[in-house]
């Protein structure tokens, strides 16, 4: 590893400035204005592919934004690993909270980054974590032949549900053919404290409209005589939980696991701060469902969040409207055994029945993706967990993380292999909100874990 390692050392000034050119590009899937941005950030990682090394690089299209894959293929009789990322991000709004432009990345020092931390969208997920893989490449492939045969698949589509993502892994089951997948999409307890994550939550994504009268309508004439879409909505919602936080829909808690008493104690061993949590989010109390720890709550519990709410006049100044629409899109996130569809289906259900008569109710599911649980007795396991503690210093804690990355689910089902969660940014770095930023240390110390993982990864296989 010491010519690898040097390698890096000597590049990463380099390293660094071709991350903040990736990130000056607004790839932002959801926003069909942005089509010609997310292409252009396609074709900046196919150019970074083959200037590590990469063979065989292609931009796949899909029915959506395109795929980018590029492999090196060493020896028949070695493992291969795929490397999966997403080169996609989410909206930047609102822009007003942005300290410094969302695509224009600057790097500022604070209390957790005392090294410098980079400022902008799509920095901790996922530019930076998947480019930290194509770094470590490079250093591979320039100093010797690789331990192991690598595969790279970067898709667009991630932040929007990868819709398209099942029907290219049927496509090109045989060119995705691996021994595993593994993903820096997740993060880390703390800067002195590396883990790895062993469970995902499952996620169905969904869009409800309650359409009240035929058009907007003035308040004071209409006001008290025709049903608000707003105010039936703001009770709708409400309603969607109990005095204990605990989801109020029929049916919901059926499949959830019951996760037994000795792991939810080791669980709550990991290094937890509330009074820190708190200040951290200014916020003078957690809140959650009854009966479970903060801990708990955002890893082995199911929730749903109302993302964005909106109807009706939200200008400048006063209208007095009585909207003939309100809008509202929500969230669950979702636990071992619980199907996104069924959860779906439930949902639609149950928001109909509890719409009064003087409404109309619709329901549109966006996306979803099933729960996952990783083995921690595996090679690829094993493996990340030795990585992690030869750049660390320390052993790597499994922890279950509470975000989605549906796609970890296809692999098993489709390709039939698992995934290893290898993350390195912190659950503080603002993914999915304004001043998104993503720590030069963990920037660095991935490029450098990295290829301690193939290497461990081909003793293990071989073992």
């Amino acid at each position: 590893m010491q010519p690898v390692q040097q390698y890096i050392h000597e590049n990463k000034g380099r390293f660094l400035e071709e991350l903040l050119e990736l990130l000056r590009i607004p790839s932002i899937s959801a926003d069909p204005a942005y089509k010609g941005e997310v292409r252009r950030a396609a074709e900046y990682v196919a150019e970074s592919l083959r200037k590590s090394g990469a063979d065989r690089v292609e931009i796949i299209e899909t029915g959506g934004h395109p795929v980018v894959y590029g492999e090196k293929i060493t020896a028949p009789d070695l493992p291969t690993v795929m490397v999966y990322g997403h080169y996609d991000v989410q909206p930047p709004d609102p822009l007003d909270l942005w300290t410094t432009g969302p695509f224009e990345p600057e790097i500022r020092k604070t209390p957790l980054h005392p090294e410098g931390a980079i400022f902008a969208r799509g920095s901790a997920d996922d530019k930076g974590q998947f480019f930290m893989h194509l770094k470590a490449f490079e250093a591979m492939s320039a100093n010797g032949p690789l331990p192991c045969n690598i595969k790279f698949m970067i898709e667009g589509e991630e932040e929007v549900g990868s819709a398209n993502l099942e029907g290219f892994l049927k496509a090109h089951a045989g060119r995705l053919k691996c021994d595993v997948i593994l993903v820096s999409d997740t993060h880390m307890i703390a800067r002195d404290v590396p883990s790895i994550t062993v469970g995902l939550r499952g996620l169905s994504y969904v869009e409800v409209e309650v359409q009240g009268p035929n058009r907007d309508l003035h308040s004071g004439l209409y006001g008290g005589a025709v049903a608000n879409p707003i105010n039936i909505l703001a009770k709708m919602i409400a309603s969607l939980h109990d005095e204990n936080n605990h989801i109020a829909i029929p049916g919901f808690y059926d499949d959830v696991e019951v996760v037994a008493p000795a792991e939810r104690k080791a669980m709550n061993e990991a290094p937890y701060d509330e009074e820190a949590y708190k200040k951290e989010l200014d916020i003078r109390m957690v809140h959650g469902e009854a009966g479970f720890t903060t801990l708990e709550r955002t890893a082995i519990r199911p929730t749903l969040d109302v993302n964005g709410i909106w109807g009706g006049y939200t200008g400048e100044g006063a209208k007095t409207v009585l909207p003939a629409k309100a809008f509202a899109k929500i969230s669950m996130r979702l636990v071992p055994h619980q199907d996104p569809e069924k959860i779906t289906e439930l949902f639609a259900a149950h928001f109909k029945t509890i719409a009064p008569p003087s409404v109309k109710v619709q329901v549109r599911y966006h996306h979803g993706g099933y729960p996952v649980v990783t083995p921690t007795d595996t090679p690829e396991y094993l493996a990340a967990h030795k990585a992690m503690e030869t750049t660390f210093g320390k052993a790597p804690i499994p922890q279950r993380g509470g975000g989605s990355i549906p796609i970890v689910a296809l692999f098993e089902n489709i390709l039939g292999v698992k995934t290893v969660l290898m993350g390195f940014g912190l659950d503080t770095d603002s993914i999915h909100s304004p001043n998104e930023h993503y720590g030069l240390f963990f920037f660095f110390k991935g490029i450098e874990t990295i290829p301690h993982f193939y290497q461990y990864y081909a003793e293990l296989k071989k073992d």
